[in-house]
């Protein structure tokens, strides 16, 4: 399971643990039951928990993903992980995350837009409308003349000899890198909540749709249950 992002980038799908059942089945532990087909009676617990913050049996289902991301997009994503702790309630626990090392390995992709944006006039962290196309292609003659230089100069460090943990530091923050991120399906529908939503910066919601698309391929009931709930598209 496997979805190709932005020009070079991809969300895969490595493991997973639990199906829709786990859900109710980790709520009606309470009463000593356990269901193997999943039911309408099902459906209506589920969306009792959710709508009511009933957060807990949500963290038994796991999804560990292999991404691939712009560095600019991965240290928005890695704000749902920091700061975890352990209160009933908190929506950034069940988290785990690894990352490719640009000290062991040489950064070799970089992010290209393909459409430049405008400064937003009402929203002073985004963007509004794209470039006009003649200022669009401007854009992109700067962009490449400044890629250009900066991989000649990574390169031309490394080939000298410099470390590469010293060599990235001339890097901008469209390099690619790469991560495991293991999560529960309730940090999964946190991130998404916040992602997905029309103000968010428009690369890393193309992650968040098409990380959408493989959680519910995953647990299909469970995710269109959530949207619902939460009035959520």
């Amino acid at each position: 399971m496997k979805i190709e992002v932005l020009d070079s980038g991809f969300i895969e799908v490595i493991d997973h643990l639990g199906t829709d059942l786990t859900v109710v089945n980790s709520a009606r532990v309470s009463f000593g039951k356990r269901q193997t087909v999943y039911e309408e009676g099902d459906r209506k617990l589920v969306r009792f928990l959710a709508k009511n913050k009933h957060y807990s049996p949500f963290r038994h289902m796991i999804i560990q993903f292999h991404i691939k991301a712009p560095e600019f997009v991965m240290r928005q994503w890695y704000k749902h992980v920091v700061g975890i702790e352990t209160t009933n309630s908190s929506a950034t626990k069940d988290h785990a995350w690894n990352e490719l090392s640009g000290r062991y390995v040489p950064v070799k992709d970089f992010y290209k837009p393909l459409v430049w944006r405008q400064q937003s006039t009402d929203n002073k962290q985004g963007s509004g409308d794209n470039m006009p196309d003649d200022l669009n292609t401007e854009c992109q003659k700067i962009f490449d003349n400044f890629m250009k230089n900066v991989e000649e100069s990574y390169d031309n460090l490394l080939k000298i000899g410099v470390a590469k943990e010293q060599a990235r530091t001339i890097l901008p923050l469209n390099q690619y890198t790469e991560i495991y991120w293991t999560a529960s399906f309730q940090a999964i529908m946190n991130f998404l909540e916040l992602r997905t939503e029309k103000t968010a910066q428009w690369e890393i919601r193309q992650y968040a749709i098409a990380l959408k698309k493989l959680v519910s391929e995953i647990y299909p009931e469970t995710t269109d249950i959530w949207f619902q709930a939460h009035d959520w598209e």
